[in-house]
């Protein structure tokens, strides 16, 4: 079908057959390759709809105050050595993990996929990233903790040095000129989407989110607990944004699917569930008011598994219940009261407001 426009003497005729043929060619990958970047009309309607709540969460780090922080982190009779081992692993893992997810984003899968609404939303997540590496930088500069500590960690402690190194081998795997016809290639691909998404945002981030803000229920660094709630809803946004786009990815390839590769990625979760409690163990070395190791334990147990299951693939342990409910609680954040201006700082635009399932946790 055709349309014709005359404007003065010039004639344009506008074929829709041509448009609906391009509309085809979106795929994940191996879709039709250009550089505009026309994202109408959209073919993965959930991903724009994605990009527009995590646009609509954005914050800023310096935007939430950290004066009691400082405080506390001061008073040398106010916090136990575990408390502040707790921060220093906090700050010390994800200043680097944060940069990690951020570059593999960039740099692996919005290279390799093709439909423009797709590279939209996985360029908000590597955004998004940047802006919570700036927040450890907030962090470590607010309470006077020396960086060359914390770069010190990434080679000094073994169980951080271990998790790195589990994810980076995936992202290095696919830095090379790819033939993606190859179902090989295309694994790869979709053990990488994997890996970052349900293994170490999904899964190896929530050991610590979990005792970082289990001091904040103990009114203990409000500042750090706070971003710390902010990045925990841009996590959930990530996680599902990766689910969903593996989903589709084999949607489109259904070959990738075989039986053996399936296990492969529930080894790989086994390996990152079995990383995460030796971090664990490091991070939490002796139990502390409120912070018992083996809760943290059963729950990286509890969170693989819905990971696993939310990609259709079966769960490692046999019906582990979660032993830190109160998690889902955090992420009810549309409207906070700043701690000591007393003016409401508003971080959800009432134009998309994201209601996060408390399952995601």
């Amino acid at each position: 079908m055709q349309k014709t426009y005359q404007i003065g003497d010039k004639k344009f005729t506008l074929d829709q057959t041509k448009a609906e043929a391009v509309f085809a060619a979106k795929k994940v990958i191996l879709g039709r390759e250009t550089m505009t970047f026309n994202l109408l009309p959209l073919k993965y309607q959930w991903a724009y709809e994605l990009y527009r709540t995590m646009k609509a969460n954005h914050w800023e780090p310096e935007d939430i105050p950290m004066g009691k922080d400082i405080e506390q982190w001061n008073d040398a009779n106010l916090l136990s050595d575990v408390e502040r081992w707790i921060i220093m692993m906090g700050v010390g893992y994800f200043s680097a993990a944060e940069g990690i997810v951020g570059d593999n984003i960039q740099h692996v899968i919005r290279e390799l996929v093709t439909a423009p609404e797709l590279k939209l939303v996985l360029g908000r997540h590597a955004h998004e990233e940047n802006i919570h590496a700036d927040s450890l930088l907030y962090m470590i500069s607010s309470l006077g903790i020396n960086p060359h500590e914390c770069e010190a960690m990434f080679e000094d402690v073994e169980t951080i040095r271990k998790k790195n190194e589990f994810v980076t081998k995936t992202s290095h795997a696919l830095r090379r000129d790819l033939d993606l016809t190859k179902l090989e290639n295309k694994q790869l691909l979709a053990k990488n989407m994997f890996v970052f998404g349900q293994c170490m945002e999904g899964t190896q981030f929530y050991g610590l989110f979990g005792m970082i803000l289990s001091l904040y229920r103990q009114n203990k660094f409000p500042g750090i607990g706070q971003m710390f709630r902010y990045t925990l809803r841009d996590e959930s946004n990530h996680i599902e944004l990766l689910r969903a786009l593996l989903m589709d990815l084999v949607d489109e390839n259904p070959e990738i699917w075989t039986p053996e590769f399936k296990e492969e990625l529930r080894d790989q979760m086994r390996t990152a569930v079995d990383l995460e409690k030796e971090f664990i163990s490091d991070c939490l070395p002796v139990n502390s008011l409120g912070l018992r190791a083996e809760d943290f334990l059963q729950y990286i147990d509890y969170i693989a598994d819905r990971r696993l299951e939310g990609v259709g693939l079966p769960g490692l342990s046999d019906g582990v219940s979660n032993p830190l409910p109160w998690l889902a609680e955090m992420m009810d954040i549309k409207k906070e009261q700043n701690f000591f201006e007393g003016r409401v700082t508003e971080y959800q635009k009432s134009s998309a407001l994201s209601a996060v399932d408390d399952d995601e946790l």
